[in-house]
């Protein structure tokens, strides 16, 4: 899937216990073999592999080298009026460092990149990139101070949702309309803890990249065993703030938030279906009442390459993602309530079907996503004058991932 939430906790090592054996039998030398890959950042959709490249780097220990360059081209029906029918853009060109062991730890990502979203306009990867998190999105430094126990700071993915960031990370390639609520890179502190099967996160951050410490995050994560795990996530502000930039929907960044995940695999099948709930209190300063927002999804995928699949099926490489989605916003115009979605009190459904393939490092993903509204305000829906109340897109993505 994408990166799992127990994922963007940072992967606090677990330990494991080791049983008790009897003294081992003498056995014949073997061929010394490759250091495994330690777990790296930024997470990947599990649509997709990376291979990135290890360095000694001298007193430093080994570093590992990624990367990714991916371009898009999309065609929707009913754009809005500062959008386009047809184009083409850089979906990224960034690269990835990490030093993934000993007690001083770090990540750094830095390029340009698109982060396109169901349902809204399309924003090109020059304007996106300075708008949101800038040419180093994410970044922090990790001090593990044992297998169970870490701490980071900086720029840090979110603890909050079941879909990441960037294209990369997701099953599909456009982010979908429950992840439009949430927040999705924090300025902040995270420490972690992990034994066994338990997952625990708390953060103190930025919210939604606004620069004003007032949120606070958690995530508690369970794996009841290698194809079973339940999530709860949940973030809120902890003061009112007037901040309102494009990575900063000052409504949003007022919310609380919560989610309940539930992640399962089984032979070719990978599914997550999650539910989520978020409320926005009245906000004086700008004019708005109170509004929540609740909503159910289901993430899944097929890989016709596992050896589950029944040969005549098998298509190594070949994978078939598919996400369906409901939310809907409590409130009306008459009281003021604030618009989460498409007015005061609309809903919308989404349903967005991504064939993959990939082949050593290259892919290619051409997705077709449909979103239906329902209960619309004049003009803030899809279409040239915001009154239309469904929007069919399709996208293809090629790239390289290192």
């Amino acid at each position: 899937m994408g990166a799992s939430p127990a994922a963007r906790a940072q992967d606090a090592t677990m330990p494991t216990a080791q049983p008790a054996t009897a003294e081992p039998a003498p056995t014949e030398p073997t061929e010394p073999t490759a250091p495994a890959t330690p777990a790296l950042q930024p997470s990947i959709a599990s649509t997709l592999s990376a291979a990135p490249v290890r360095v000694d780097a001298g007193p430093l220990g080994p570093l590992w080298f990624g990367g990714i360059v991916s371009g898009l081209v999309q065609g929707q029906s009913h754009a809005a009026a500062n959008d386009h029918t047809w184009q083409a853009d850089l979906g990224n060109a960034q690269v990835f460092v990490n030093k993934a062991d000993g007690m001083l730890q770090f990540f750094l990502q830095a390029g340009y990149y698109s982060v396109p979203v169901l349902g809204v306009p399309y924003q090109r990867a020059d304007r996106a990139t300075p708008a949101l998190f800038n040419a180093v999105p994410q970044g922090y430094l990790k001090l593990a101070l044992s297998d169970s126990l870490s701490i980071q700071a900086g720029k840090l993915p979110t603890l909050i949702g079941a879909e990441s960031t960037f294209t990369f990370q997701n099953l599909n390639i456009q982010r979908g309309l429950l992840w439009n609520q949430e927040n999705a890179v924090n300025r902040g502190v995270q420490v972690n803890y992990a034994s066994g099967p338990l997952t625990l996160s708390a953060s103190v951050n930025d919210g939604f990249y606004s620069q004003r410490y007032n949120w606070v995050s958690a995530l508690a994560s369970y794996a009841f065993d290698d194809s079973n795990t339940l999530t709860f996530s949940g973030g809120a502000s902890t003061r009112r703030s007037d901040v309102s930039t494009t990575a900063t929907p000052v409504l949003q960044n007022n919310q609380q938030i919560y989610n309940l995940i539930y992640a399962h695999t089984q032979g070719a099948w990978t599914l997550q279906p999650y539910v989520q709930f978020t409320h926005v209190p009245s906000l004086p300063t700008q004019g708005t009442g109170a509004a929540s927002t609740y909503g159910a999804a289901l993430l899944m995928s097929y890989d016709f390459g596992n050896a589950a699949t029944p040969a005549a099926l098998r298509l190594p490489g070949f994978k078939l993602p598919l996400r369906l989605e409901y939310i809907a916003s409590t409130g009306d115009a008459a009281s003021g309530a604030a618009n989460l979605l498409y007015g005061p009190g609309s809903a919308a459904w989404s349903l967005t079907l991504t064939p993959t393939y990939q082949y050593q490092r290259f892919f290619a993903r051409v997705e077709l996503s449909y979103v239906g509204a329902r209960k619309t305000a004049p003009g803030l829906a899809f279409g040239a004058d915001g009154n239309r109340r469904g929007q069919v897109r399709g996208v293809l993505e090629v790239g390289m991932l290192m």
